[in-house]
């Protein structure tokens, strides 16, 4: 079993930025793929970046791509989410996610390719 502890949501202005993290402990070492996820109020979580563990071959949403950065660190088990040039449209609440698959059946983002999850942090930003 894999826990996952999500942090550094906040509050931001349009134009901003943000790190969040993301630790894992338990069961790690068999952590095939990493990502990151969000939610808005009335929406379905979507993905927006992956990242496998092994050869940090990443994947992102069309909506963050040259905005986010995912980044991983074996050493000490967390992921990271680097969210520049921050827009209101990217308020949600954040979730990392974790599976020890290497291998997803569909896309990437789907919510069901992924077997562990965090509590989730949220990130607001204003205009």
């Amino acid at each position: 079993q894999v826990q996952l502890v999500e942090s550094g949501g906040g509050s931001v202005q349009a134009g901003g930025s943000l790190r969040l993290s993301c630790a894992a402990s338990g069961v790690t070492d068999s952590i095939e793929r990493m990502a990151w996820f969000r939610q808005a109020p009335g929406k379905e979580r979507e993905g927006v970046a992956l990242i496998f563990t092994s050869n940090k071959r990443t994947f992102y949403a069309d909506s963050v791509k040259g905005r986010f950065t995912i980044s991983h660190d074996n050493f000490v088990n967390t992921v990271y989410l680097q969210m520049n040039s921050l827009k209101p449209e990217d308020t949600a609440m954040y979730y990392c996610a974790a599976d020890y698959r290497y291998y997803y059946t569909g896309r990437w983002s789907e919510v069901a390719n992924f077997q562990f999850w965090g509590q989730g942090t949220q990130v607001t930003v204003s205009s």
